[in-house]
């Protein structure tokens, strides 16, 4: 079953958030994950909900979701995005 990883992320360093943008490609291409939104215009239809910038990656599992999550690959690029943007994030099965 497939598995989105959903963020909603407000950038506070752009240049350093940049270099963690860098990176991230190649750790999903290791687990099998891509991109189906980053960072595009969002539309409000219902509720206040207007996130700066969105991003869902999709996996073929949770477990590979949670495998890229968890490697030192992207964990080395999340200390950056920690550092450049206040973010949450959700992982959740597809249907």
């Amino acid at each position: 079953m497939s598995a989105y990883v959903i963020a909603e992320v407000s950038v506070t360093d752009p240049k350093r958030y940049e270099e963690y943008r860098r990176l991230v490609p190649a750790t999903l291409a290791k687990h099998g994950g891509r991109f189906l939104v980053r960072g595009g215009a969002v539309e409000t239809k219902e509720g206040g909900w207007t996130p700066a910038r969105l991003v869902v990656l999709e996996f073929a599992s949770m477990a590979q979701a949670r495998d890229w999550y968890d490697s030192p690959q992207y964990q080395q690029a999340l200390a950056i995005r920690l550092q450049s943007a206040n973010s949450k994030v959700i992982f959740a099965e597809g249907a």
